[in-house]
């Protein structure tokens, strides 16, 4: 299964909460929480491929243009899945990983998800009908190593077409 993640400038490790002006870019190697979730994915049978990032401000500057690019990079790179997030508190990336994750669905028919903590509620109230969106705590709260565990697990169900429903019952909002 392969694996691109969708970052903001901070998980990406591009730039810190006030650099919300970093432009789209993308690494070959897995960068943040997909270190941390290697283990997971290598259970589910996953790779991270691609890690693609941008500032949440860069985002919020051109929403429909930025998140074109994402998806024609996506299609570009013919992963399995997508993952945006996860996003945990951060208002600007959540926002951002449930607009990308649906329009990837929407517009290359690749499975995508968004991942973000409760924190988050007016975006999980706008996109839990149209896409899953997977719990997380927020920065530095407890349950991260079970949140990136669900985020492999919907992963592998999502592209096998086997189980999605009782993994996004089990992990998702």
């Amino acid at each position: 299964m392969k694996v691109i993640m969708i970052y903001d400038q901070i998980q990406a490790g591009a730039g810190i909460k006030d650099d919300h002006m970093v432009p789209l870019a993308g690494k070959k190697e897995p960068v943040g929480p997909a270190i941390m979730m290697e283990p997971y994915l290598k259970a589910a049978g996953g790779r991270v491929i691609a890690c693609l990032y941008c500032g949440d401000g860069f985002f919020e500057a051109d929403p429909q243009e930025v998140s074109r690019k994402f998806c024609a990079m996506v299609a570009k790179l013919k992963p399995d899945v997508v993952m945006c997030g996860p996003a945990f508190n951060y208002l600007g990336y959540g926002r951002m990983a449930a607009r990308v994750a649906k329009d990837i669905m929407d517009t290359t028919g690749i499975p995508a998800f968004a991942a973000m903590s409760q924190e988050n509620e007016e975006t999980i109230a706008e996109y839990k009908a149209q896409i899953h969106i997977v719990k997380t705590p927020k920065k530095g709260g407890t349950g991260l190593n079970e949140a990136l565990e669900g985020m492999c697990i919907l992963a592998k169900a999502m592209t096998e077409k086997n189980g999605e429903a009782e993994a996004a019952a089990k992990y998702c909002f």
